[in-house]
């Protein structure tokens, strides 16, 4: 399973990476290859306020329908529309194009509490 380094986690399987004042988040490798092939994502519209663990967006795959949660309390700056035409970004390139949705943090200490790369791994196995 793949796992970068360089990225924050959460326990309910989104990866989070740091750009600036802003996250941009997706879900885990881990987390597609449970949902198998991803065929519709619902999200979130720019300018949305979040609370921390909030469901934010939506992804439906063949198995199931999951939530997709607000890591941190913020607003939603950007949504990738490009899962709009082609959910399976999400299965092909989870880390890359597969990402959901970007927010502008409220507050940069919340990050503190997401998990680090190697405390993820140990939650997955």
């Amino acid at each position: 399973m793949n796992v970068p380094d360089n990225l924050l986690y959460t326990k309910t399987h989104e990866w989070i990476r740091r750009e600036g004042e802003n996250i941009r988040i997706g879900i885990t490798d881990h987390a597609q290859a449970e949902l198998t092939d991803v065929v519709f994502v619902e999200l979130p519209k720019v300018g949305t306020q979040v609370e921390a663990q909030a469901p934010t967006a939506v992804v439906e795959s063949v198995k199931a329908a999951s939530d997709i949660y607000a890591p941190v309390k913020g607003t939603v700056v950007e949504a990738n529309d490009a899962l709009t035409n082609n959910p399976a970004l999400i299965n092909s390139d989870p880390f890359g194009q597969g990402w959901i949705f970007a927010l502008k943090i409220d507050n940069a200490d919340d990050l503190k509490n997401l998990q680090t790369a190697q405390a993820y791994k140990d939650q997955i196995g």
